[in-house]
């Protein structure tokens, strides 16, 4: 049996299309996309209502802060399924996609953004 041959058969795919596996690693992907976007909502929850119980601070900009998690975390979530439906259709149409540098630099500044507000409240509330 031939090198390729056996790394064909030890991924479970006599052919040697790696087609199936592309398609798995595209969904798990897509979870981390989810992942960090549900982590994000749950971040917006507790600066947006638990810490300011806690501290007893300025609910509004508490809040503030908080609701820029949770949008940041729904745009994670779609664009996590949009990047998903891309690598999809690439991996049927045998070619690739690039990821959007545009949506990569918009979470990033976003992510940037909320970072500094959070350490600004901090050191204004403290």
């Amino acid at each position: 049996m031939s090198e390729q041959a056996d790394r064909a058969a030890d991924a479970g795919d006599p052919t040697g299309d790696a087609t199936r596996r592309t398609h798995l690693a595209n969904e798990r992907t897509q979870l981390a996309w989810w992942r960090t976007g549900l982590t994000s909502v749950a971040v917006g929850v507790g600066i947006g209502r638990v810490v300011p119980e806690l501290g007893g601070g300025s609910h509004v900009a508490y809040a503030a802060i908080g609701v820029g998690y949770v949008v940041y975390g729904i745009l994670f979530v779609l664009a996590g399924t949009w990047r998903q439906r891309q690598v999809e259709t690439a991996v049927l149409d045998a070619g690739w996609r690039a990821q959007d540098r545009r949506v990569v630099i918009a979470l990033t500044a976003a992510g940037i953004v909320l970072a500094v507000a959070t350490a600004l409240m901090i050191l204004v509330d403290s």
